[in-house]
């Protein structure tokens, strides 16, 4: 079977946590070791989140003056390479030494004129406090945002429209190949009114750009991994329950928290709608009973209506 793992922000990095190598290198880890576990028998596509690295690499560029900060778009390449040298390295310690693994820096297509660019929403760096937040601000000219009790840079994070390269990404994939790509949602790029390509101050959803990238690639199944089971409604209360299958126009109806869940259920949807194969959003330590239909929230056109289990 084809299938594309999106692996979470907690994969990476736990909100709160230090941004350090080390703490990075041991969540990837954890993270391969249950990809790992997938790859008998199947073909493997991995994409991954940057928003905490591309935020932590400006505060970086930020600070050298000799020079202009670099842009969103060259910032969130580096941070891709470095995630997914991570990643391609962890891996390999747990598939086979016969298995091939191939880290491909991935262009996304996103439109100029994306209203996306007014209006900056992505969560990009570290958390601050409301003061420090005030001060990045007022310092840098930043636009900062409520983030779960604390504050967080956002930025511009427009609709993908198209993955560029889908040759060669396929190619590897048909030889077998483990592809990590599609990193940070892929580097934002448009085409100006000469008809060039140029990068944009952007970052993409990571969940929606990998659900575009499923389809173009053929998948079969798309897992979004988080760090919870499936998904919940009534999350923060006691009545909350999970839910195990549903139908893309019958999840539609419910509502999700806009900056963790609500990006998650609607990448699946579009995956499932578009395909007619089914997406998962689920824990990562349950990759297994994932494939097997036994874990997670499945959503899926085949379904009918929501089926709930309490939590």
């Amino acid at each position: 079977m084809r299938i594309v793992i999106a692996l979470g922000g907690n994969a990476l990095l736990k909100r709160g946590e230090p941004m350090t190598s080390e703490n990075q290198r041991q969540n990837v880890r954890a993270a391969c070791r249950q990809i790992a576990r997938a790859y008998e028998g199947n073909q493997l596509i991995v994409t991954h989140g940057n928003g905490p690295q591309v935020g932590l690499m400006a505060l970086q560029s930020n600070a050298y003056k000799d020079v202009p900060m670099y842009p969103l778009d060259v910032l969130g390449a580096e941070s891709v390479g470095m995630i997914g040298y991570m990643i391609q390295q962890e891996l390999a310690n747990f598939v086979p030494r016969s298995a091939s693994l191939a880290t491909i820096l991935t262009q996304t297509e996103v439109a100029p004129d994306d209203p996306a660019f007014q209006r900056p929403t992505k969560p990009v760096g570290p958390v601050y406090e409301r003061e420090e937040a005030e001060w990045i601000a007022t310092e840098k000219g930043w636009t900062m945002a409520r983030d779960n009790g604390h504050y967080r840079r956002v930025v511009p994070s427009p609709q993908p429209v198209r993955i560029f390269g889908l040759t060669p990404l396929k190619l590897l994939i048909e030889h077998g190949c483990i592809v990590i790509c599609a990193g940070g949602g892929g580097i934002p790029a448009y085409y100006d009114a000469q008809g060039m390509l140029c990068g944009a101050e952007a970052v993409i959803d990571k969940d929606l750009a990998t659900a575009l990238l499923a389809r173009s690639v053929q998948a079969e199944l798309l897992v979004i991994a988080t760090d919870v089971e499936g998904v919940y409604v009534d999350w923060d209360k006691p009545s909350r329950r999970r839910i195990t299958v549903a139908d893309p126009d019958a999840i539609m109806q419910l509502e999700f928290a806009a900056g963790s869940m609500a990006p998650k259920v609607q990448a699946a949807v579009n995956f499932a709608r578009a395909t007619g194969c089914p997406a998962v959003i689920g824990a990562l330590q349950d990759i297994e009973r994932i494939i097997a239909g036994q874990a997670g929230t499945r959503i899926s056109t085949q379904a009918s209506g929501i089926t709930y289990v309490a939590a």
